[in-house]
């Protein structure tokens, strides 16, 4: 009996030993945030194409702080535009076009527009593999002349489909920033 119990104990002991000695280098697959320095909304007028405002976002450093914001001009009263943002990593040789990565994982993604200028209003063009709005394409319609804050913010998965407001949307953000805008 007394040697049924040892043999018992020492299988058991052999069985932990096998099972917590587990291959730990098996490569885990982490899909790490990526860097944005720079962020670029171009807006384009529909009807005139010389028309065009480009607001910009740098953050040379990479670290999160923005260090330089500017935007090209005023929007024009009373007009629709068609925009295009873009983030890019210019900490790359060459610059690395994060936008593409943002369509291609749209699902996990959504780009979010918030104004303070009153009569703009902006809405998503274009939309993610399951048909929910992505927001890298935008169409901006301006009401009078005014001033305010146009924030532009990129979430990482986020709720879809959502009621399209950021508070709504969840997920984490990856960029938030924010242009002082005029229209006249």
């Amino acid at each position: 009996m007394k040697k049924t119990i040892q043999t018992l104990a020492m299988a058991a002991i052999a069985v932990v030993s096998m099972t917590s000695c587990e291959d730990d280098d098996t490569p885990q697959i982490i899909n790490e945030e990526e860097v944005i320095t720079t962020v670029t909304y171009t807006l384009t007028n529909a009807v005139d194409n010389t028309d065009r405002v480009i607001l910009r976002s740098v953050d040379a450093d990479g670290d999160g702080t923005i260090d330089m914001e500017s935007v090209s001009g005023p929007l024009t009263s009373g007009a629709n535009y068609n925009g295009e943002v873009r983030f890019e990593n210019e900490l790359e040789s060459p610059t690395e076009n994060i936008t593409e990565e943002v369509i291609e994982e749209g699902d996990e993604h959504e780009v979010f527009y918030t104004t303070t200028v009153s009569g703009v209003s902006i809405s998503k063009t274009d939309t993610d593999v399951n048909g929910d709005p992505l927001g890298v394409m935008t169409t901006i319609n301006t009401g009078a002349a005014g001033t305010g804050v146009l924030t532009i913010v990129l979430r990482h998965e986020p709720s879809k489909p959502n009621d399209g407001t950021l508070s709504g949307a969840g997920g984490e953000t990856d960029i938030q920033v924010s242009f002082n805008v005029a229209v006249q």
